[in-house]
């Protein structure tokens, strides 16, 4: 697993043996970039330049690593699970971005009150896990979404998302055996796809 663009490109990163963390693969993490970057999502200027992101069941962190190499002023991590963590921890050392970093060990559903709120957030629950929309819904309620934050949720192929309450679907994509689906708070006025 490595950086995949940006400042940051070819560095590794580490994850945890055994199966406590799944971690977004190079190629999903190469193309939601891409998409964020070059696709209608970057018609009103790159969702995440200069701006806080949020990676939610953050793992490795190597989405808002990915976004921190890229461009994104700070990255806000949330997780819980010991091993992630001493690999999350390691990975913004070995990058050297620790001055960019907060990282907050709580459960993202219930997450506590932030103290900066995100433009993009990236949310890897464990497939099948129902985390989904609690996890958007707390996020948003303790202020770590901006009102027109974009949302990026990382689901099984086939996995259901349940509505959330002020967010609504608009693009999903499927990349072999995850799908990644794009919410956006009601009230955003950037041009993007419907």
């Amino acid at each position: 697993m490595r950086i995949v663009g940006g400042s940051h490109r070819g560095r590794r990163l580490v994850a945890p043996s055994g199966d406590a963390v799944r971690p977004t693969s190079d190629r999903a993490r190469e193309a939601l970039f891409n998409i964020l970057s070059h696709g209608d999502f970057a018609a009103a200027g790159l969702p995440f330049a200069d701006r806080p992101v949020l990676d939610a069941f953050a793992g490795t962190g190597a989405f808002g690593l990915e976004a921190l190499s890229r461009g994104a002023s700070d990255a806000l991590f949330i997780e819980n699970n010991r091993e992630a963590l001493a690999a999350l921890r390691r990975n913004i050392a070995a990058l050297d971005e620790e001055d960019r970093t907060q990282v907050v060990t709580a459960d993202a559903t219930r997450p506590p009150r932030a103290r900066v709120a995100a433009a993009l957030a990236f949310l890897d629950p464990p497939y099948h896990s129902g985390l989904t929309a609690p996890a958007v819904a707390g996020l948003a309620a303790a202020g770590w979404l901006i009102p027109e934050a974009l949302v990026v949720i990382e689901v099984a192929a086939r996995e259901a998302v349940p509505p959330v309450a002020g967010f609504r679907v608009i693009d999903q994509r499927l990349y072999g055996a995850a799908r990644l689906v794009f919410l956006r708070r009601d009230g955003a006025t950037t041009g993007e796809p419907r």
